[in-house]
């Protein structure tokens, strides 16, 4: 085959002396055996995207590998010394439980500790929560975690966290990427200066364990939290080591593991995807949860930022919730927890994203605190919080199974989050309610809304090239109508507008720019467009409400939206 020169001088650099025999080697033999892998792996550098930089495995500049990494972290050095002139400079790595976390952990922190940097390195595999939370526990300046959240097996990645705990934002992200993308990889200092690792563990698992008890306990009488049955699994991810520690700090004595997805393992054997957004991730927890009589099943990604959560539903059979309704219930339970404590008073606010749940912002209204909707990713839920001072952060969540309780952790949280969602569910058991009956009475008091996720595979550069034209499609030929309902508005987070389809008025977005579509029809429903961006993949969003006036209808209502739903889909033939 073909291969473009611009790839081949990508490949030639990396037969320099600058890389390791057996980087040369591994490039070596997919020139003579494998060129398709070659071009890959080289035809362009991995990016950083919604979650970080993520990435399969391997050599070239378009896999995750001690090169890429090595020259990320000399470029966020460079950056931090100049950033911060005169002060002993300290960060804090984290990784998880993906082959080679370990190893390429250790090379970020030889870096670092190479420029001058003092290195708090967790000594083994730690939640990502507890990251952002060491962060500013030791008063770093910035944090690294080696994850690839709920991707397959071959993928890993370099999440970047800054002074306030939350990830990289506009416009710090483009100006280290800049530094990054101008250095040579003969730059990279990989020498490590021992004396400025220091291990970190214990002493940080407990301050975290305790902190998420202050921040997402209330109240729950003893003997409801000893009575309420929880099934967890932790997907043969990195949560095992904090949630079952913290859910007995709490005081849950009934926690029933599932043990054949308990031991931390890379390849996470008993499942397709270690995503707990997939219903197949909690079939195992959910088998568990029958044979037992569990009340709530809880399942969490690799790294623990996401959380799955199933329920009984009113007739007794577990169901799965998606991220939208965990996210509502949660919201709504903090929401009454401080208005009952008195401390609502307008200078409140929760957090969303553009392609969550409209009913966050009914719930806003609802309460008298304000909701602030920004991109994907909880880096722009905490950068509201660094940036409003003057409000109080209450809580808030986005519709991939994340969720955040106040503010002592800066990205989803899915520790914090399992512990709150068991104090709903007790309480609501206590009282003779569920955690179900709970989310209907939501519905009957805010109106029932129903969300619904497609993601469409494409892979490779063909993939790329495919979801492009999927995207230029939507803007330059939108649909007039769908699903028999005319498109009110098109909202471009490319180009920052808002334009009427009836007036043709425009108007402005303030909200940074993303390769994002939304269309809205005059029925309420909402039709969401992204490009993934840590995955090779386009997501449509599809959101639609209806009022509930009581709880006996809500079947039939859900039954009608389902329908509208499915509707919208086959009009948009995406079926």
């Amino acid at each position: 085959m073909h291969i473009e020169q611009t790839i081949l001088d990508k490949v030639n650099e990396w037969l320099t002396p600058t890389f390791d025999e057996q980087t040369h080697d591994a490039i070596k033999l997919m020139m003579t055996s494998a060129p398709k892998d070659l071009e890959e792996s080289f035809y362009k550098n991995l990016e950083f995207g919604t979650g970080g930089m993520r990435g399969i495995m391997g050599v070239g500049t378009n896999r995750i590998n001690k090169y890429t990494l090595g020259k990320n972290t000399q470029g966020l050095s460079n950056y931090m010394i100049k950033s911060f002139p005169g002060e002993q400079l300290k960060v804090a790595i984290a990784y998880d439980c993906r082959h080679n976390s370990d190893t390429l952990a250790k090379v970020v922190a030889d870096v670092f500790s190479a420029n001058g940097i003092h290195v708090y390195l967790f000594s083994d595999m730690r939640p990502t929560p507890e990251l952002s939370f060491a962060l500013k526990y030791l008063n770093c300046h910035a944090g690294i975690v080696l994850t690839a959240s709920h991707n397959p097996p071959e993928y890993n990645g370099y999440k970047v966290y800054w002074q306030d705990g939350g990830q990289l934002v506009p416009p710090q992200d483009g100006e280290i990427i800049e530094v990054i993308e101008a250095l040579n990889y003969s730059e990279i200092k990989f020498e490590a200066n021992n004396s400025l690792i220091e291990y970190i563990d214990v002493a940080i698992d407990e301050a975290f364990a305790k902190s998420t008890v202050e921040n997402a306990s209330f109240n729950t009488p003893k003997e409801a939290k000893e009575t309420l049955k929880i099934v967890y699994t932790s997907l043969h991810g990195t949560s095992i080591k904090s949630i079952p520690n913290v859910l007995a700090k709490a005081g849950y004595t009934d926690v029933n593991i599932v043990k054949e997805q308990e031991v931390p393992n890379g390849d996470f054997p008993t499942v397709k995807s270690p995503n707990p957004e997939e219903p197949e991730a909690l079939s195992m927890a959910l088998a568990l949860a029958n044979e037992i009589d569990g009340d709530i099943v809880i399942g969490t990604d690799p790294d623990s930022d996401r959380l799955g959560v199933a329920v009984r539903d009113t007739d007794g059979k577990m169901i799965l919730l998606n991220g939208n309704q965990t996210m509502v219930i949660m919201t709504a339970f903090l929401l009454e927890q401080w208005k009952r404590a008195g401390k609502i008073d307008g200078k409140q606010f929760i957090g969303s994203t553009i392609v969550s749940t409209p009913m966050m912002l009914e719930l806003a209204s609802g309460y008298n605190v304000e909701c602030k909707v920004g991109l994907t990713g909880f880096k722009w839920i905490a950068k509201f919080i660094k940036d409003f001072p003057e409000l109080k952060f209450i809580g808030g969540g986005e519709e991939s199974f994340g969720f955040m309780v106040g503010d002592a952790v800066r990205d989803k949280d899915a520790v914090g989050a399992c512990l709150l969602v068991c104090e709903i569910a007790a309480q609501a058991k206590a009282a003779g309610s569920s955690l179900y009956k709970e989310l209907l009475n939501l519905y009957v008091d805010f109106g029932f809304y129903k969300e619904h996720l497609i993601s469409l595979t494409k892979k490779g550069i063909s993939g790329m090239q495919e979801i492009n034209q999927m995207m230029i499609d939507l803007r330059e030929h939108p649909m007039s109508e769908i699903n028999g309902q005319r498109v009110v508005c098109i909202e471009d987070y490319e180009n920052s507008t808002s334009k009427n389809m009836f007036s043709n008025e425009i108007e402005s977005i303030a909200i940074p720019k993303s390769n994002v579509l939304i269309y809205y029809l005059e029925d309420g429903s909402k039709i969401c467009a992204r490009p993934s961006g840590t995955e090779p993949k386009i997501k449509f969003y599809f959101s639609v409400n209806a009022p509930l006036d009581t709880v006996a209808n809500a079947k039939e209502i859900e039954s009608e939206l389902d329908t509208k739903i499915k509707n919208i889909i086959a009009a948009m033939q995406l079926n």
